[in-house]
């Protein structure tokens, strides 16, 4: 069964009450929430996803709810929890989704150490990862969603997986996040994809959420092997630049965007060190999607 096969009150109703089991990437999570703002988001952003049974094993029970607190009638409030603890205080009632959706990823990178997980959004060409590693506001997201756009498969645009006993990339495909002025770029690049309603004034701005394709849905099980590590930068009116970077380098940025390697010690060291020299190392400067998903294309085709 998948979230769709689930008429509106029917979704309503479970989630509400008992929860749904949502199936993505190697994880089964059950929410809990009435606020109707996730209940929306879950039945369009989520649609394809596989459910579990109700008496499937669950890596995370999450909740998202009001606080009880006379919060909950003044300014209303929403509430994160997961396992019945609050690792973050309470957001505005209408960032609700969005606050899932970084649940969820903390959920993950905070307990999920079988992998080295990096900060960095990944996609996947002819059965090789792209890794796209880098801080807030570099355009690594627009990026993602942009390749997406044009025919790579969706791994993730922010949590990459990687296996550290094989070095394959596990997929982990949620809906992809937009912020700000990425919002319009992706209207207007890819105008029949599904992009949420922004949702304003959050700690990062503007926020929506762009629906994975279908594809990288039904294959959240293929995982990749590591093709290449490109760190992207945009910079308004910037001529698309892919240039040569050392493994040196490219080790030390994975590095300093895992969210676990001081966890691993010497073991992820020497993980590192086996996958990136696996990898073509770049620098990407670009303004333009177009350009970019050619010169990508280019790429993955052995230009």
């Amino acid at each position: 069964m998948i979230v769709a096969d689930l008429s509106d009150t029917q979704l309503e109703r479970q989630l509400a009450g008992p929860g749904i089991r949502l199936r993505t990437g190697p994880f089964v999570t059950r929410i809990q929430s009435p606020l109707p703002a996730v209940v929306l988001g879950i039945a369009v952003l989520y649609r394809e996803y596989a459910t579990a049974p109700s008496d499937a094993f669950a890596d995370f029970r999450v909740r998202v709810s009001r606080p009880r607190t006379l919060r909950r009638w003044l300014r209303p409030q929403a509430q994160f929890s997961v396992d019945g603890n609050v690792p973050f205080a309470p957001l505005p009632l209408d960032q609700a989704f969005p606050m899932l959706e970084w649940g969820l990823n903390w959920c993950v990178h905070a307990h999920c150490h079988q992998y080295l997980i990096f900060h960095s959004a990944v996609v996947e060409r002819s059965g090789r990862a792209l890794i796209l590693p880098a801080p807030p506001g570099t355009g690594k997201s627009t990026l993602c969603a942009g390749l997406v756009s044009r025919g790579w498969r969706l791994l993730s645009d922010e949590l990459t997986l990687t296996d550290m006993a094989d070095c394959s990339v596990v997929p982990l495909p949620r809906p992809i996040s937009l912020k700000n002025a990425s919002i319009d770029v992706m209207r207007a690049f890819a105008p029949d994809a599904t992009i949420s309603d922004p949702v304003l004034d959050t700690v990062k701005g503007s926020v929506s959420h762009m629906r994975a394709p279908s594809d990288s849905v039904r294959r959240a099980t293929e995982r990749a092997a590591p093709g290449w590590i490109v760190l992207p930068r945009y910079e308004p009116g910037a001529r698309p630049e892919l240039a040569p970077l050392s493994r040196a380098r490219a080790l030390m940025q994975l590095a300093d965007n895992a969210f676990n390697y001081s966890v691993h010690g010497r073991r992820g060291f020497e993980f590192l060190t086996r996958f990136v020299d696996r990898c073509g190392c770049y620098t990407f400067t670009y303004s333009d999607l177009d350009a970019a998903a050619r010169i990508f294309a280019g790429l993955a085709g052995g230009a």
